[in-house]
């Protein structure tokens, strides 16, 4: 697993913009500034979307205050899916979605999550990292079935 003080993995997945999915690499992303990345096990999942990712959108000034550049939320999920997701929440130019629709980067950094016995196969754990200039600064890792540690009132708190 993944840990701090080691770099993001340089893999392509896909970014959701409003105009459609495009390549981008990982490392890429998050190379030259501050971010935020938090991931969900899934788009439309109930707590990713009544509670997670709102989050991360009710605090994103206060967030962007504590030298945060950008937040990015990443999902085992297909582009067009997160692209459905990303309009239902209206999160363009608020938030980078990220799409890693084969769990490349998700299985690179260690962080999978078995949830074949709910029919919704490998995803990803629910966690938050601080990234400066692409080195992991901070990680949170959600306990299963929890919210509380990788929200973003837990992370501001960190900063």
């Amino acid at each position: 697993m993944i840990k701090v003080g080691e770099t993001i993995p340089s893999i392509p997945i896909r970014q959701v913009t409003n105009s459609g999915p495009r390549e981008v690499n990982a490392y890429d992303i998050f190379a030259g500034k501050r971010s935020i990345l938090f991931a969900v096990p899934g788009a439309f999942t109930p707590v990713c979307s009544t509670k997670h990712l709102p989050g991360f959108l009710t605090y994103a000034p206060a967030l962007q205050q504590k030298s945060i550049q950008q937040i990015a939320c990443l999902a085992v999920n297909d582009a067009f899916v997160l692209q459905a997701w990303a309009e239902d929440l209206q999160v363009y130019n608020k938030i980078l979605m990220l799409a890693d629709g084969n769990a490349s980067l998700t299985k690179a950094m260690g962080l999978t999550l078995d949830l074949t016995n709910f029919g919704m196969g490998i995803r990803s754990q629910r966690y938050t990292m601080v990234i400066q200039d692409g080195i992991i600064e901070h990680l949170e890792i959600e306990p299963a079935g929890t919210c509380h540690l990788t929200s973003a009132e837990h992370i501001l708190e960190k900063l």
